[in-house]
């Protein structure tokens, strides 16, 4: 199945995507695309469900994240060898780990905000995971059994704050609309191998990355298994798992996001994204007339 979240920003409503690619309405059947919803159970019977017998949502409506009440959002650095070598890093012996704040999930199309003084905002398409299961200790070859799916992440980051301003890298991941997941939550039964996707971000229409989850040094079963032994995974926390290379700030010079750029972004089987990038002080200005901020 692909799962979506419909909707005005902070009133989303569950979906589905039919056979034609239309989106329909489940807001009759389950709360939301969130915490229990995302078992292994509840996942059964929505598969059951005529799409044909569900409203249609009208096309255009606006896409949310495709999951809610986020609770965890955690991040893995680094996790491509090719990434890692365009940043002149060494390749990690065990995961990087750092947190994105969950107030930083927004829709796949909607804008991305420069954050005040920010000069070197960058992009990262990363596959996400999402947990369906409370996973404590568990063993990587039953990792994906806790697994509700999969979808397109967008991991925004501002170097200068993740980078040069000291600490973790926290900073500069979970400023407002640096987490951009969807266009759907796509469950597992509809992916023939989660580690052979094509992964691809333009800038303006320019090709800046390229790559495969073929290329990670650490799999999606490694790292569901390795965060589940620090930490308790709750359905609904969203996992994204790094980048490939083409990054920004691997660029000669380094190149990084302006007012008005659009970014596109997409993985093989998962959707694609786009984003408007707006300055922080045209945003606020547009909240303070009223207008539509996404």
């Amino acid at each position: 199945m692909k799962l979506v979240r419909w909707g005005e920003s902070g009133a989303e409503k569950p979906g589905l995507v039919d056979g034609d690619g239309a989106i329909r309405d489940l807001s009759g059947v389950i709360r939301d695309i969130a915490g229990p919803a995302l078992a292994a159970d509840s996942l059964a019977s929505l598969r059951l469900i005529d799409p044909a017998t569900l409203p249609a949502v009208p096309a255009g409506t606006r896409l949310g994240p495709c999951v809610g009440s986020v609770r965890n959002f955690i991040a893995i650095g680094l996790n491509y060898a090719d990434h890692a070598a365009e940043t002149g890093s060494p390749i990690p012996s065990e995961p990087i780990i750092f947190n994105k704040a969950p107030s930083c999930i927004v829709g796949p199309n909607d804008d991305v905000i420069l954050p005040k003084g920010s000069a070197k905002t960058d992009w990262e398409v990363e596959l996400a995971i999402v947990i369906g299961k409370r996973a404590s200790y568990v063993h990587a070859n039953e990792a994906l059994d806790y697994v509700a799916g999969y979808c397109v992440c967008h991991d925004v980051s501002e170097r200068e704050f993740q980078l040069e301003r000291g600490g973790t890298w926290t900073k500069g991941k979970g400023c407002p609309t640096f987490g951009p997941l969807g266009p759907w939550l796509v469950t597992p039964d509809e992916i023939a191998d989660v580690q052979n996707l094509g992964l691809w971000l333009d800038v303006d229409g320019q090709r800046m990355q390229t790559g495969s989850t073929r290329t990670m040094i650490f799999d999606c079963r490694q790292i569901v298994s390795y965060l589940s032994h620090f930490m308790l995974l709750e359905p609904g926390d969203v996992i994204t798992t790094g980048t490939p290379p083409g990054v920004g700030m691997g660029m000669k010079p380094a190149r990084f996001l302006k007012p008005g750029e659009v970014v596109t972004l997409g993985i093989e089987g998962l959707g694609e994204q786009r984003q408007t990038i707006v300055a922080f002080d045209d945003w606020t200005a547009k909240v303070a007339s009223g207008q539509p901020t996404n």
